[in-house]
């Protein structure tokens, strides 16, 4: 689980760059599965505010429904979100996850 969060990480800072419209489609429809099967893990675990916070940014990247953010909000959105979950892969590896 590692690896996908790593790779979602490097898939949205990878929407600053001018990109096809597909690509930022493909990124939240992969955004969206990743976090709802984190929040899913995490709530297993009794993380319960993990969980929530993941819930709900699947929620914000799901594809059906278009929130219109604005390019430069979505381009905050997208490092803050990538920062995070740099930060959860690196406490699951000092965890022993």
């Amino acid at each position: 689980m590692k690896y996908l969060k790593l790779i979602l990480a490097a898939m949205l800072l990878l929407c600053l760059l001018h990109m096809p419209y597909g690509y930022y489609e493909c990124v939240r429809f992969a955004a969206m599965v990743v976090f709802a099967i984190m929040a899913y893990k995490y709530y297993e675990e009794k993380k319960e505010v993990l969980a929530v916070v993941l819930g709900s940014l699947a929620i914000l990247f799901q594809p059906f429904v278009k929130i219109a953010l604005g390019r430069t909000v979505w381009n905050i959105v997208d490092v803050v979100v990538a920062l995070l979950l740099i930060c959860i892969c690196l406490k699951d590896i000092e965890d022993g996850k």
